[in-house]
């Protein structure tokens, strides 16, 4: 039986991050890339070659399956944010030379899985963000965004205009949805790519959204980039445009000054910098802000892939009961402050590497609540 969806506009929302699903890093799922050179989704496809759809199917369905969802609503979260890959729709994106003699190297069929996910969301009362994670020619650098240490999306309109005609067609397809409830249309741009040149994609992502989305279903998600909150101010504002949200991350565990915190400073950054941000980017933007993604993680050498040690943390030398009482301190901490936002999302559901990182083994442990409402 569907659940029906009301008062979606500018609804509360408590959910997780489906990362590693539709577009797959390695730190997150490193038996996928046991005995490969790939670091990333295209490296990956690349060297597997047409292995690549046998085994990424079999990822796609198993890692995330309606029992997860079930599980998710069942903990009182509402809300999901899907990650995907701009060949979401198969084989009419553009050519980049990671590709080399393989014109369409991902594995189609992502958009059945997709398809899925939605009956599953709208089975259990579930929102979904679709989360435009990897655009052409990538736009981070990050394997995140689908080639690693490659940084091209905004230097070649095929890209940009790719990415705008994918936010496009997942407005299309997905806006009779009772589940969709929200669009975002990029993760995470590098900080250095011009703010100006952002503010014009997102400004035209709004009006292919719109196209099909009215505002009073469907809100328009957009990343800040890794820059201040002051470069958006007035943004996408009304009442030329509604139902607009702002997408920020927050980790503790990326730069010197937050690896070297001990657990008291991690702590201190969290009730009373992040707090105090929170009150000035609501006074800014409304209460129309989300954090996107957060976790527990505070250890870089798990996601090392692309960073660099030394790789110290604030757990080092604590004994066992002393960790816990720093993951629960830890997980209260941000949540009391991510609520002052719209909401949150944490990153990610499920990881085979580590548990600051697992939402799912993070409530097994007592670090999260068992309970959202």
């Amino acid at each position: 039986m569907k659940t029906t969806f009301a008062n979606k506009f500018g609804k509360k929302l408590r959910g997780v991050n489906l990362g590693s699903w539709l577009v797959i890093e390695k730190w997150m799922v490193p038996s996928l890339f046991d005995g490969l050179e790939a670091t990333d989704e295209t490296s990956y496809c690349v060297e597997l070659g047409e292995r690549a759809a046998e085994t990424l199917t079999h990822h796609w369905n198993t890692f995330i399956t309606r029992a997860d969802f079930e599980w998710i609503a069942a903990r009182g979260l509402n809300a999901v944010r899907i990650p995907l890959g701009h060949w979401i729709f198969g084989h009419d994106y553009p050519y980049h030379r990671a590709y080399g003699d393989a014109r369409y190297p991902f594995v189609q069929g992502g958009i059945d899985v997709l398809d899925r996910a939605f009956d599953w969301a709208e089975e259990f009362g579930l929102h979904i963000v679709l989360d435009l994670h990897a655009a052409p020619g990538c736009q981070n650098g990050f394997d995140n965004g689908g080639i690693k240490d490659v940084c091209e999306w905004h230097t070649q309109d095929a890209y940009i205009n790719h990415a705008l005609s994918v936010l496009e067609r997942l407005a299309e397809r997905y806006h009779t949805r009772p589940a969709l409830h929200a669009i975002e249309t990029l993760n995470e741009p590098r900080w250095d790519i011009p703010t100006d040149l952002l503010k014009k994609y997102h400004t035209d992502a709004y009006h292919r959204i719109r196209k099909y989305c009215p505002p009073e279903d469907v809100a328009v998600v957009f990343h800040d980039g890794f820059r201040s909150y002051t470069e958006y101010s007035g943004f996408m504002a009304g009442p030329e445009f509604r139902n607009v949200i702002f997408d920020i991350h927050r980790y503790q565990c990326f730069v010197r000054e937050d690896i070297d915190l001990d657990v008291q400073g991690h702590l201190e950054k969290t009730v009373v910098e992040w707090k105090n941000e929170a009150d000035d980017i609501n006074n800014d933007r409304g209460v129309w802000t989300v954090v996107g993604e957060w976790s527990l993680g505070i250890d870089l050498r798990v996601v090392s892939l692309w960073a660099n040690g030394p790789f110290n943390h604030a757990l080092e030398g604590l004994d066992d009961f002393q960790t816990e009482v720093a993951y629960r301190a830890h997980a209260g901490a941000q949540l009391i402050t991510f609520e002052k936002y719209l909401g949150w999302f944490f990153w990610s559901y499920k990881t085979e590497t580590t548990p600051a990182w697992c939402f799912r083994e993070g409530v097994q442990r007592g670090w999260l609540p068992d309970q959202f409402v």
